[in-house]
């Protein structure tokens, strides 16, 4: 049985360690925050600190056999039901699944502290934040034209029509994945919400230039998604 010292010091580091990734999600408004992720790497602290040390004093009965990774799997698995809260489908787009996988990640480098592998949960806390930190604006760079983009449109009903729309979406050269309306502030006012796929904010300019200038469009808003 290892120490009360011992075990403070390994629920206190992992805490540290998970509050560094969760103050990267808080940063972006995420779901699954900053407690979040420090109650997920204390936890797993807990359970193989548990799974490893807390049935010691019945393994010097006889036929008592004692396997600490099978808490440890138990957390692995259990973990999903906390990241699939993070997910959302919105919109024919999933979002959350980068949460999901930190939520993950801080659940091993819980186990990992409680395992007393200090070197690894932190090298593992390190290479998480530079992948949240650092890929992030590689990977903006590298799939931009992947991203759907969103335009609200405040248009009067009368004067603008769907084909309209449509003629003006092409001669940007972009495609239209979905189109809602919904009634505006006023009776002759709707309220349209345009969402482009494959586009970037550059490729937008044009487009959003071109509705301005339509009649019937009283004003136009990018909301990037």
């Amino acid at each position: 049985m290892i120490s009360y010292q011992e075990i403070l010091i390994r629920l206190l580091l992992a805490a540290l360690l998970g509050s560094a990734i969760g103050l990267e999600r808080e940063r972006l408004e995420r779901g699954a925050g900053l407690r979040t992720h420090m109650l997920v790497a204390v936890g797993s602290t807990v359970f193989m600190l548990v799974s490893a040390f807390g049935f010691a004093d019945v393994l010097g009965h006889a036929n008592v056999v004692l396997d600490p990774s099978r808490i440890a799997a138990q957390v692995a698995s259990g973990i999903g039901f906390l990241g699939a809260g993070t997910i959302i489908l919105r919109k024919e787009i999933v979002h959350g699944l980068t949460t999901a996988a930190s939520l993950w990640a801080v659940a091993a480098i819980g186990l990992a502290v409680g395992g007393g592998l200090y070197v690894g949960a932190a090298a593992t806390t390190a290479i998480v934040l530079i992948i949240l930190f650092a890929i992030k604006p590689i990977e903006r760079y590298l799939f931009a034209r992947s991203r759907p983009r969103t335009l609200v449109l405040r248009v009067d009903r009368k004067e603008l029509s769907l084909h309209t729309l449509e003629s003006a979406i092409e001669a940007a050269e972009l495609r239209m994945r979905n189109i809602s309306f919904q009634p505006g502030d006023s009776a002759d006012e709707e309220s349209v919400e345009l969402t482009l796929d494959r586009a970037t904010p550059k490729d937008l300019g044009p487009l959003v230039d071109a509705l301005r200038e339509m009649r019937g469009v009283r004003e136009v808003r990018h909301n990037g998604e």
